[in-house]
This record gives structure tokens, sequence and C-alpha cells, in this order.
């Protein structure tokens, strides 16, 4: 089921519970062309015995946009191109109604679209794989991309430069200012590494904490059970033995003993990691010394005179404060996306499904296969009514790149009209709510809860909107008389009921 809407004097888009959980208006189901009997039987049964509605009808949402757009109380025949999300369907319509031995789908839509722009991006700029994401594709699709009608002259324009810099298209990607690299100095790098080690220190020292508090809760236990015996209480003092999981005295008293000495350790090194840091932060601060001691005397110097010889007579260079890394280029133009002939590459796989690898016929194409099935007088009657809809139907120049493909296929000086919805998305809705309330006492077209009862789930009322309905036809199952035939009455008349059954 595509969408849904309800039809009644309110008009909601969803039904809404009365007091009792039932609602209690007709409803109006939009289903898929050629859709299962099993999935309008699971939808009926819902609606119906969950929701408990009165009566139901199901359509075609680009019916129900093909009979907002027509002329009132005009039966029109013609052809329905209708692409969506998923899959383009291209429907003939024979005197207002639909004729569905010759419907045909394509599989392909905006989805597919979307992702064949992601994917041309995304080998454009290998850098910036994770911003080009699908909702950001669609984005573009729908507000940067047209068909061509010639699409590769439309191509050959590009190879211009003059025509590419008038209408290339600049998306700006979201970035921060902060380079990838470090800008810290080496005071600064020396002080996050001191950050960083005192943080490890904490961590450690936290987790001896909880050891060692675990260790000491153990060895008070142990002491608790030795001392049991210490006073004599040995049926307690074997059960809590049993508990431990131990055999003997001897046993417990060596898991005490390896259990003090375990918390002995860990007390120390808990002393010994506090009394580092706080070295360390006593270290960390300058001290002033002592110039008189740092005064040399005469026979220092002349000891480093005598090894003078021995060192390099280069001075040591002293370390230059690192300066901040600006950068070698622009942020902002290095997070911008070009997109230039992706802007038509795009939308034309609806009529060259081969551009991304599907072996399936066009609209160009299978719009001929479905012409040439009908006589000419019935082609030249469904060419006057060539109607578009479907969200993926919006590109600028689709009108015209269809009105191009019809004056190629058909004979010379023949005449033909194009026409888009008024709101390819939306006509759906609006022809859903004008059918609902143009219908509404006509019992012809509604399934009420009877008729659901008697004939099943997958029963279908056909309207000018509707599928065709193809009921269930089960095989008759042979009668118990013809099986319970002895096989003695001869080859010739068992041949004969085996005939009869077939």
């Amino acid at each position: 089921m595509a969408a849904a809407s309800a039809a009644g004097p309110v008009g909601n888009v969803f039904p809404f519970r009365d007091a009792r959980g039932c609602v209690d208006h007709p409803i109006v189901l939009t289903e898929a062309v050629c859709n299962p009997l099993y999935s309008r039987q699971m939808m009926s049964e819902l609606l119906f015995e969950c929701y408990g509605i009165p009566k139901v009808a199901y359509g075609i949402d680009s019916l129900f946009s093909f009979y907002h757009n027509r002329p009132k109380n005009l039966i029109s025949s013609g052809l329905i191109i209708s692409s969506g999300y998923q899959c383009t369907h291209i429907l003939p319509i024979l005197d207002g109604r639909l004729d569905a031995k010759n419907c045909k789908r394509i599989n392909l839509g905006g989805s597919q679209a979307a992702g064949y722009l992601q994917r041309l991006l995304q080998l454009k700029y290998p850098g910036h794989l994770a911003a080009i994401t699908l909702s950001r594709m669609e984005e573009i699709l729908h507000e940067h991309s047209y068909v061509a009608e010639d699409y590769v002259a439309e191509l050959q324009k590009w190879r211009c430069p003059d025509y590419y810099e008038n209408n290339v298209h600049k998306m700006q990607l979201p970035f921060s200012n902060k380079l990838l690299g470090s800008t810290l100095s080496s005071e600064e790098k020396q002080e996050r590494r001191q950050q960083q080690l005192r943080r490890l220190q904490e961590l450690n020292a936290r987790r001896r904490e909880e050891k060692l508090q675990l260790d000491q809760e153990r060895l008070d236990r142990l002491l608790c059970v030795q001392e049991l015996l210490e006073d004599g209480q040995m049926d307690q003092f074997h059960k809590a033995l049993i508990e431990l999981n131990m055999d003997s005295p001897e046993e417990l008293q060596s898991y005490i003993q390896k259990l003090s000495s375990a918390v002995e350790q860990a007390k120390q090194k808990i002393l010994q990691a506090e009394v580092t840091l706080e070295v360390d932060v006593v270290d960390s601060k300058p001290e002033t010394p002592d110039l008189e001691q740092l005064e040399p005397t005469l026979e220092d110097v002349e000891s480093i005179n005598d090894f003078e010889p021995l060192f390099s007579e280069e001075t040591p260079e002293v370390e230059k404060p690192v300066a901040t890394v600006q950068p070698v280029f622009n942020l902002a133009a290095y997070h911008q996306l070009f997109v230039g002939t992706e802007r038509i590459r795009a939308p034309e796989i609806i009529f060259q499904p081969s551009l991304i690898g599907e072996e399936q016929a066009g609209v160009a194409e299978t719009l001929q296969y479905i012409l040439d099935r009908y006589s000419k007088d019935v082609q030249d009657m469904l060419v006057q009514n060539v109607f578009l809809t479907g969200g993926n139907m919006m590109y600028p120049g689709i009108k015209g790149r269809i009105e191009k493909e019809l004056l190629e296929m058909r004979p010379f000086q023949s005449s033909f009209k194009v026409q888009l919805a008024s709101n390819p998305v939306l006509d759906a809705w609006y022809g859903a709510r004008d059918w609902a309330l143009d219908h509404l006492e006509d019992d012809e077209v509604w399934i009420t809860r009877k008729e659901y009862e008697e004939k099943g789930g997958e029963y279908l009322k056909e309207h000018c909107a509707s599928n065709i309905y193809v009921p269930i036809r089960l095989p008759k199952q042979a009668s118990r008389f013809s099986d319970a035939q002895a096989p003695g009455k001869g080859s010739g008349a068992s041949g004969g009921g085996a005939g009869e059954q077939a």
C-alpha cells in the first residue's frame, strides 16, 4: 500500500478512532499497480477487524492524480507516465479505465538517481566521502538537477569552459577552521603529555584501590572463618569451608597468607604512587638556584680549559619556539562541491538505464513498446493525452524531453500532447479526496464489511482509478466417486476417468 487518505466530510490523512476504538467514516486507500491479492487481503483484514471501518475503496495513486487533472465529467483516454521513488510506471487508459494487460514498470526512480549522484560525487571528491551523504544527494537532485532535451548535445556544451563557469553549481560542505595538524608549541605539548600522564596515574591508583578493597573484604571473611576454628565452633567452621570450596584448615591458612601479602603489596604501591605524584608536582615548580654555589673557582676554570679541544667549536642551537602552522589553502574552498555534468547525468538514468548497469529499457523504449501493441487509431488517441505525474517527474525539462522522444517515434506530421500534473507530488492525494467526495454515496465502488465477510479480503470493486480485479480461481477437486472406482473396469474406463479429471 503506497499511501492512505481518509474519505469523508473531514478528509483527514489518517483515520481517527472514537471512544470505542473504531473509525466511523469510509477510507480511500492507494495501492500499487497490479497489487497482489494477498497484500490487499491483509490490509482489508486490518481495516475491518482492527479499525472497524464501515467501508473502503482501493485505487492507484497515479490514476487519482489523472482524475484530479482531467476536465470534470469527461471520460478520457491517455498514457500515464508515473515515476516515483523506487520505480516508474507507464499505464495506458482506455475510455477511463486502466488497461492492466499492457502496463509496464521500470525498476528505476528517484532512489536510484540519488544513489548514482552520490557515487559520481564520491569518485570526484574522494576526500569527502563521509560528507557526501544520501540525504544531501537527494537535496541536490531536487533543487539543482534537470533533464537535458538532447543528452549528447548537452554534454558537448559542458565541455566549453565558459558554459561550465556559468552553469556549474557550487555546494558548500560543513567544515571546521581547526587544522588536522597540530599547531601547539613544544611547551604546550609537554604540558599536555604531563596532563595525560597524571590522568593515567590517577586511573591506575583508582584501580589499585578498588582491587585492594576487594582483597581486604576477602581477607576479612577468611579471618572470620579462622576465628570460628579458634573458638571451637567446628560445625559452623566446616560449613564455611564448604561455602569457600576449601578442604582443610591448612588450605584456609595458605589463602590467608597469600591475601595478606597481596594486601600489603597493594598498600605499598599506593603509597609509592602518591609519593611519586607529589614529587612530580614539586619538581615541576622551578626553584631559584644559589648563586654563590654556582660561581666557579680558579681550579675549575683551568680544568675546563684543558678539556676545551674535546668539544665541538660549534655552539649548540637554541630551540626556537614553534610557530603556529598556517594553512596553505582555503579550507572553505576545499570543502566545496562543483556539480556540473552530474546535474543531467543523474536524472538521465530513467531514459538510459545502462548508465548504471541496468539491463532494462528506458522510458522512451517502453513507451514505444506499449504503443506498438495497439492499432494505429488507438495510438493516435493515446498520444493526445500523455500525462506526467510523480515526484521523479519534477525535473525542469522533463516535459520537453518526453515531447522530443514522442516526436522521434511518431509518424511525420502527427500530433500529440504532453501534460504535466499541476502538483506531481500531492495531486494523488487531491485526486483521492475529489473522488471520495464525488462517489461518497455510490455503493458500487465501496467494499462494505458484509462484502468483506462474504467474498474475502482480496475482493475489489472496480472504478475509474482502481486496479482490475482478478478473483482467485481454485482448481476443482476430483469427486470421491471417481477416486473410489475399482481398478478392474479396464484401461478404457480408466483412461476416460483420467481425461475427465484432467
